[in-house]
């Protein structure tokens, strides 16, 4: 099967199953009213269920929760008992294995993995060493085994106070050894450079990082009891260490499941040359909390990135871009993974991810697609989070920033999904997963898309003092964060659907060359309450997108800003309105260093663009229903109010 035969199709899809298996266009309201009260009615049936087939940390109590379990699409899922009242998903597939015995009661095996550093790096170059463990599973002699491997800082790290790295992280790692594990799969932790025993600085995602996660992906390939083909898993930094080592074009990397990952360093504190609040010092902080911790070893591991890294940040927010040598152009991954990559990626985002936003999986799962990578996508409403853990979504939601989604956001299936992904791109067996986007609405929709943004969506544009009226009464943005133009629509004669990257072309004039518009959309109902839809940042020495600076003549010449909305998913109900607020700073960015007053130009060449779907053209799905006391609490609650 090539990668285009199997990228499945949605509408191929949709001639066998629109009918009988999924529900097209349900009204939100109705189904939200139907999730509670099943939930409710379920939660008997499940609660004798999960009695009778207790989950333990320890894979030989494990049993599986239904013997035998047909694998099924995701629209089938919620007719299977999935467990769904714990803090975490469980696969339906319990395996034969247990981890191999070793010298310590975690059942690991440490290892140190030698490589060659470049001189130019400093520090141990050029004896760098990469500290890991792994676990094997008892598998017969001979049988060779695939790897599964977290890369990150957070290991055997005084810094961050977590346990050796031979013992198994609560946040993933154990998940894994009890039950991936099981069914034939070895796993590692892998400190990066600089971090628990691994020698050398802390290098933040840079060259020696890089060459660091490469070769420690080398040994785990090349060891007799591999089968040589190696996957990457985690979240945050360490959702960020599967893109680096992408960019090599590894013979043994097969698959990497970034989770809020990095696709570049200034991708994460900069957006159109706007800066986060934590972007100018941030390296600082990494910095001198992993390298100058007052360990021995402080000064032999010296690199020249100490000093680099610092200035770049302040330098990036000072003068924009490149400020220091190639310091960002180092730490930018995906144009090498789309020219060296030869592996596929299961790529998980939280549309409200304010840690690591989703612009690094929107448009970026388009762009896999587009040169060939076999890549899915899974992009719910919930945090900087994973998929399945509902504590943490409902503590880290708000309203209008994923709370409306929840609970139907936790997906108790993730670990079955995440079984079956690897059986087909590590072992070879079992059907190729459906390669599409399992996109979740702000309501709690979830829907299959064949790329994201989807194609061939209708664009709504409005203009600024025309079908958005000014209803701030100014046209002037102050640089004091809190004064600027507000626009809203007339009321919605019906609901739309928006979906993807709104966009917000807007005129303006500025008194010098700098200033910053950060734009926030809202649905706001009859009776004036408004909550968030999506927002924009930009520095407007960049207006014209992309990282090249541009000038013009203040006060004289016109300029349009070409601002991009983080990604959304968003359905606003009929007699609704569109509330478009424009201001110099909001949440958690900086005022422009280049401080400017800001004049709107209204008319046609200042638009709000809207893509727009039918809901009544797509195939909509459930996951398996929430049962954890915090979601049928939450239920309960929401039921009351209907």
């Amino acid at each position: 099967m090539t990668s285009e035969d199997g990228d499945i199709l949605v509408a191929e899809i949709a001639e066998d199953w629109r009918d009988e298996k999924i529900r097209i266009g349900t009204p939100l309201q109705t189904r939200q009213a139907a999730f509670a009260l099943a939930a409710v009615a379920v939660s008997v049936m499940f609660i004798a269920l999960v009695m009778q087939n207790l989950v333990f940390d320890s894979v030989e109590d494990s049993q599986g929760p239904t013997g035998e379990y047909e694998r099924v699409p995701v629209w089938e899922r919620a007719n299977w008992p999935y467990i769904t009242d714990a803090p975490h998903s469980f696969v339906m597939e319990y395996g034969s294995y247990s981890p191999t015995a070793t010298d310590n009661e975690w059942n690991s095996t440490h290892q140190f993995v030698e490589f060659t550093l470049p001189l130019a790096e400093g520090g141990a170059a050029p004896d760098g060493l990469v500290s890991l463990a792994y676990w094997l599973p008892d598998v017969p002699e001979g049988v060779q085994v695939p790897m599964i491997a977290e890369f990150g800082p957070y290991f055997d790290e005084q810094s961050v106070d977590t346990p050796s790295i031979e013992v198994p992280g609560t946040w993933l790692g154990q998940m894994i050894i009890d039950q991936i594990l099981p069914h034939g799969y070895g796993f590692a932790q892998v400190s990066v450079m600089g971090t628990g025993r691994s020698n050398h600085c802390m290098d933040l995602m840079g060259n020696a990082e890089q060459l660091g996660v490469d070769a420690a992906v080398t040994w785990l390939g090349s060891q007799n009891w591999s089968n040589g083909k190696v996957a990457m898993i985690g979240k945050s930094y360490d959702g960020s260490t599967p893109w680096q080592a992408a960019t090599f074009g590894n013979e043994h990397l097969a698959t990497i499941v970034p989770i809020s990952g990095l696709i570049g360093v200034m991708e994460l504190m900069w957006k159109n040359g706007s800066s986060e609040a934590r972007a100018p010092f941030m390296h600082n902080v990494v910095y001198g909390s992993y390298g100058i911790d007052g360990d021995s070893g402080d000064i032999g591991n010296a690199c020249p990135d100490y000093a680099l890294g610092p200035a770049a940040g302040a330098g990036a927010y000072v003068w924009g871009g490149e400020a220091v040598g190639t310091y960002w152009e180092e730490r930018y991954f995906l144009d090498r993974v789309l020219a060296n990559y030869n592996g596929s990626v299961y790529l998980i985002q939280g549309m409200h991810d304010w840690n690591v936003d989703p612009h690094m999986a929107v448009p970026v799962i388009n762009q896999l697609k587009n040169v060939g990578i076999d890549a899915k996508g899974l992009f719910g409403q919930w945090d900087h989070d994973y998929p399945d853990r509902p504590d943490y979504h409902f503590d880290r939601s708000a309203e209008g920033r994923g709370r409306e989604a929840y609970p139907q956001m936790t997906r108790f299936d993730w670990m079955q999904d995440l079984l079956e992904w690897f059986d087909f791109y590590l072992k070879g067996i079992g059907d190729q997963p459906g390669l599409w986007i399992e996109i979740q609405s702000n309501h709690g929709e979830w829907r299959l898309e064949d790329h994201y943004p989807p194609q061939g969506m209708e664009t709504l544009a409005f203009d600024l003092g025309g079908a958005l009226s000014n209803i701030g009464g100014t046209t002037t943005i102050l640089p004091d964060s809190n004064t600027g133009p507000v626009y809203e629509t007339a009321p919605l004669e019906e609901g739309i659907w928006i979906a993807g990257l709104p966009r917000l072309h807007v005129d303006v004039r500025t008194t010098t060359i700098g200033g910053q518009i950060y734009a926030l959309m809202e649905d706001c109902d009859e009776s004036g309450q408004c909550i968030h839809l999506g927002h924009a940042v930009m520095d407007l020495r960049y207006h014209e997108g992309g990282t090249e600076e541009q000038t013009w003549l203040p006060l004289l010449e016109t300029i349009n800003a070409k601002m991009e909305f983080f990604t959304l998913d968003a359905y606003v109900d009929a007699n609704h309105t569109i509330r478009l607020s424009l201001y110099s700073t909001g949440d958690d960015y900086l005022p422009a260093s280049t401080s400017s007053v800001v004049t709107v130009q209204e008319g046609t060449g200042s638009t709000l663009q809207l893509d727009i779907i039918d809901p009544a053209e797509k195939l909509w799905f459930d996951p398996p229903t929430c049962t954890h006391s915090m979601c049928l609490d939450w239920l309960n609650q929401t039921a009351d109010l209907t």
